[in-house]
């Protein structure tokens, strides 16, 4: 592990640990054959299977255009299907196929794992009272956000 001096601030500190779970969960899901934003398409599917493009974009908060774009990816890579809707062919609907019904499983044991490393050594309550301060964290930072990222992927 390469050194990491220590932060000089709570921010640099928060930018340190995400940056450094980033690349772990990376790492993970890359050997898996999945990119950036598709885990939680195929978590979103595993959940409720046939979803429409529209209602994933809107689950995922994403814009309609990326839910394409990602379906397209993952739809060749064999992870998902489209098929028309029963009742509006213009409509198509999306289901994990076999291979995301098995990646999927793997997804949930990664990020078990992941948590595992991640808080190792944690008592429940100093996991507890860690989530309640980060949900803070997250709400000021959504109270002075001028925009959402909408283009997750």
């Amino acid at each position: 592990m390469d050194f990491m001096p220590e932060p000089r601030s709570l921010d640099h500190l928060l930018a340190q640990v995400t940056r450094l779970h980033h690349e772990r969960a990376r790492t993970q899901i890359g050997a898996l054959g999945l990119h950036r934003g598709q885990p939680p398409l195929i978590i979103t599917l595993s959940e409720g299977d046939g979803r429409t493009h529209t209602e994933l974009a809107e689950h995922l908060h994403v814009t309609p255009a990326t839910v394409t774009k990602m379906v397209q990816r993952m739809e060749s890579a064999g992870f998902v299907q489209r098929q028309p809707d029963s009742d509006d062919q213009r409509i198509s609907r999306v289901y994990l196929t076999q291979t995301g019904r098995e990646v999927s499983k793997q997804l949930s044991a990664l990020f078990n794992t992941l948590d595992i490393e991640t808080f190792a050594g944690f008592a429940p309550e100093e996991r507890t009272r860690l989530h309640q301060l980060l949900l803070r964290v997250r709400d000021n930072l959504l109270r002075t956000a001028t925009s959402p990222d909408q283009d997750q992927q």
